[in-house]
């Protein structure tokens, strides 16, 4: 059983450091290196508080993260049934991408291994017990692909200075609270409206229609994400804690419930660890 298990995990491995190895060579160096909050004058107003609540004049531009989860996943689709898991994810924000490696555990010494990721305009799901055997294995077409881009939209409230102008991102005003935005990469477009509360934080990203799988079939359903308990790690503002659900007819329907355990982040040079 330990041979299974070994070989389970080494295979597992052997392609998640393979999507990792092709997000790195992906990686596009900025041209911008710093923040200046001078180049925020025709950002549309609640913009312009985040930019302020989250960063300082100056701040390094974020090239690569590394992140460490804990949290709780929905393995029910629309009825609760909740399992822990642990994962890590790397990000690089230029080109954007990332890799997200999970273990989910549905049953006492029962853990199925998940990867999700975008990575040089592609996208990747899979999900296999212990490492081996497939449940999940979903094809790389342009629906997964604009769901994948939009996840790492979504999560730049962990890294965001990639939300910044100088990083390719167009913002148009909603209203006094709320501004829409969208990213393009690959010739794929992704538009998300965020929400900002009242200290000027980001409190939600939403999409009308993120692509869902529903008996094999691709169903663009409304989708949000949302963040809480924001603390500063080197020089940025961000939420330790989220939350991603389904907006369903009959309501929300959450399936990912998640804290960030450890953040680290690459400017230029040099890692900075947070624990």
């Amino acid at each position: 059983m330990l041979g299974l298990l070994l070989y389970g995990y080494y295979a597992w491995m052997k392609r998640v450091n393979a999507l990792r190895s092709r997000l790195q060579r992906a990686h596009v160096q900025a041209s911008v290196i710093n923040y200046d909050e001078g180049d925020l004058g025709d950002l549309p107003d609640p913009v312009k508080r985040y930019f302020s609540a989250v960063l300082r004049d100056g701040q390094p531009l974020v090239s690569h993260v590394n992140i460490t989860h804990s949290g709780t996943f929905n393995t029910g689709g629309e009825k609760d049934r909740w399992v822990p898991f642990r994962s890590k994810q790397c990000v690089v924000t230029r080109r954007p991408g990332f890799v997200w490696d999970a273990r989910v555990r549905i049953a006492p010494g029962m853990v199925v291994s998940v990867y999700d990721a975008y990575v040089a305009g592609k996208g990747a799901l899979s999900a296999k017990i212990l490492g081996l055997v497939s449940v999940m294995e979903q094809p790389s077409t342009p629906e997964l692909a604009q769901g994948e881009l939009m996840r790492f939209f979504a999560e730049c409230t962990w890294y965001p200075t990639a939300l910044l102008p100088s990083q390719g991102v167009r913002w148009e005003p909603i209203n006094a609270s709320q501004a829409r935005a969208a990213i393009t990469d690959e010739g794929r477009e992704v538009v998300l409206v965020f929400t900002f509360d009242k200290q000027g934080l980001m409190a939600s990203v939403y999409s009308d229609g993120r692509y869902r799988d529903i008996d094999g079939e691709q169903v663009a359903t409304p989708w949000e994400g949302r963040f809480w308990n924001y603390q500063w790690r080197h020089g940025m503002m961000v939420p330790l804690e989220g939350e991603v659900s389904w907006l369903l007819p009959e309501g929300p329907c959450p399936y990912w419930r998640g804290r960030i355990q450890k953040i680290e982040y690459v400017f230029h040079s040099h890692p900075v660890v947070h624990r």
